[in-house]
Formats: structure tokens, sequence, C-alpha cells
């Protein structure tokens, strides 16, 4: 396999680059924050598929007019416990910051509060709304459809999005359990990624455009992902399109499908957020109670929390070590 030339970044490097670019190509000050702001935690965090790789797809989405990049996200509460942030069409990580303090006020003082965003186009991690309500000292669960790549246990046809599923668990005074993944075997970024670099994937992965199995990404891309755990992750990725859609009334998977303009960016639709509050549904020493349990479990052999390796990284104010034809892309649309 051939060596992949990188070029050293430092994280106030990559963000200058994505607010410049952002800001280029049409978007608003707070929304070119906030893009930015998501595009150097990936990077910082380790979250290669969701950083600098993510900036020509939310260009392109700019460019074609599908997306606003002056959005403006409006917030409805007409029940206590049930926040609605409407998109404004925009990308997601300024409605979610528009709306997540909302909702964590909302748990903290009901116990428990959903949010649902619609009209919206997600194509960041999720791991940072669950871990922000997690700060806030709630349990955090996040969920969003996207169009068809996964083929339902036993289809070989896509119908369902990669469904990503987040969760968070607070640990005042550490850092929080935090997991973050697709409901496919592999998330789609990653496979693009592979594909660019050039190495196989593994077993399972998915169906090449024959419908066999293959582990070449570039043949799976023109196939269909599968998902993780067979009928499991299938049954896991059927609730992520309940939740996304179902509850938010936005769009399931073939109807993002159905609307989207292929430019390479984000098809639009929903996210639903869960925050609870431990303090208010457990009560007193529910925090000891819990450390309890993560200590044993940390006790065992060969055992990593969830979201510890991305907690690492973050330790690390180093330069990041970036794909270079990426950052000469990205810097091509300056």
């Amino acid at each position: 396999m051939t060596a992949i030339e990188t070029t050293e970044m430092s994280l106030s490097e990559i963000e200058s680059l994505a607010l410049s670019v952002f800001t280029k190509h049409g978007c608003s000050a707070d929304n070119a924050a906030a893009l930015a702001r998501t595009v150097v935690r990936a990077e910082r965090d380790g979250s290669l598929s969701h950083g600098l790789f993510r900036v020509p797809g939310y260009i392109a989405s700019l460019n074609s007019g599908k997306v606003k990049g002056d959005a403006t996200p409006k917030i409805e509460q007409s029940l206590a416990s049930v926040i609605t942030v409407d998109g404004d069409h925009g990308y997601a990580p300024l409605a979610l910051e528009t709306g997540l303090p909302v909702l964590a006020k909302a748990a903290s003082e009901t116990g428990i509060a959903v949010m649902r965003i619609i009209n919206s186009f997600h194509f960041a991690a999720m791991w940072p709304e669950t871990e922000y309500l997690a700060e806030q000292g709630l349990a955090g669960l996040a969920c969003t459809a996207f169009k068809p790549s996964v083929a339902p246990a036993g289809a070989t046809q896509a119908f369902f999005g990669t469904n990503p599923l987040s969760f968070a668990w607070p640990r005042p005074g550490h850092t929080p359990i935090v997991f973050d993944m697709a409901t496919s075997t592999l998330a789609k970024g990653d496979v693009q990624i592979a594909a660019r670099d050039g190495h196989a994937v593994p077993p399972g992965t998915g169906l090449g455009p024959d419908g066999q199995p293959s582990d070449d990404p570039a043949e799976i891309l023109k196939g269909v992902l599968l998902p993780f755990g067979g009928y499991k992750g299938s049954a896991i990725a059927l609730m992520v399109e309940f939740l996304a859609a179902g509850m938010t009334g936005d769009n399931f998977s073939y109807e993002a499908g159905q609307q989207d303009n292929n430019d390479g960016g984000p098809a639009k639709g929903g996210e639903f957020v869960l925050a609870m509050s431990p303090k208010l549904i457990a009560g007193d020493g529910w925090q000891e109670h819990n450390e309890a349990f993560i200590q044993t479990l940390s006790e065992l052999d060969g055992i990593r929390l969830p979201g510890q390796r991305r907690h690492k990284n973050r330790l690390d104010m180093g330069p990041r070590h970036i794909n270079a034809a990426l950052v000469e892309k990205i810097r091509g649309l300056l």
C-alpha cells in the first residue's frame, strides 16, 4: 500500500482554515463558527471521518443551494419536557448549540426531556451533543437517520441510513462515559477514507454491486453497507428510524434519499436527543453507586471504557497529521 502523504496542522490552523472556507462560501458568522468548532473537535479527538474530511461535502451543499448558510434556528417549547428546534434548513451544529442548553435546563428541572431537531442537515459526529449533556450532570442519548446506504438484515438493497447512535453518562469530577457508533458495521465515512487511502475493510462491512461480500471499500461504496451484528444491528437501525424520523416528524432515510440532490453533502433529516437527570430520577447516592460499578468494570483485564481513546487524544494539544491532498483540496476552495 502506498504511503499516505500528510501535513502537520495545529488545532488553531485547522479551525482557521475551516472558518475561512465556510465564510467564503456563504455561511453567516454564527454558522461558520459552529461548523468550525465541530470540525476542530473531531480532529482534536481523532474522529477523522468527521473533521476536515467533511468540509468538501459541506461546501458542495452550500454551493448547490440545498443548505442555508445563514440559517437561524428557532426554538419552540409548548410542553415543559419537549423542545423543538427548527434548523431553518441549515447545518445541525448551530441548531444543537441553540437547543442543548434549553434541553439541559428542562431535564434538570423535570428529570427527563426530549429535543427534536427538524429541517436540519447533520453531517458530524454525535458525541458532542451527548457529552455536553453529561457535562451538565445528565445522561444523554442522540440519534439521526440518513440516506439509504445499509441493507436491513436478510436484504441486499439499501434502505436504512448508517443511523448513528450516541450515549453519554455523567461522572462529575471525571470524564464522562461516551460512545458514538454507526449501526452499520463501519461508518460510511470510515469506508470512504479506506477507499481513499487504499486499504481493505473487515469482513462483514458490506456487499459489492454484485451482491457478494467484499473487503474492497471502493466496491462496497458501489454496493451496500451491512448492519453490525446482523439482525441485532438491523433492529437498532430500525429503532433509530422511528426515533429520528417517526418521533421528530422529519425524513425517514428512504424519504431523505428521494428528496436529496446528491451533491455530496448531508441530506435533510431530524435528530432525536433525550436527556435524563440521574440526580432527580435515581436520587441520592446515584453517583457513588455508579462510580462503584465503573470501578469494578475498569478492573477487568483488557477493558477500555467508551470514550477513553477520544479523551486521551484530547489531551494532546500538538499538531495533527492531516491528509495532504485533502488540505490542498480545501485550500483550493478558498
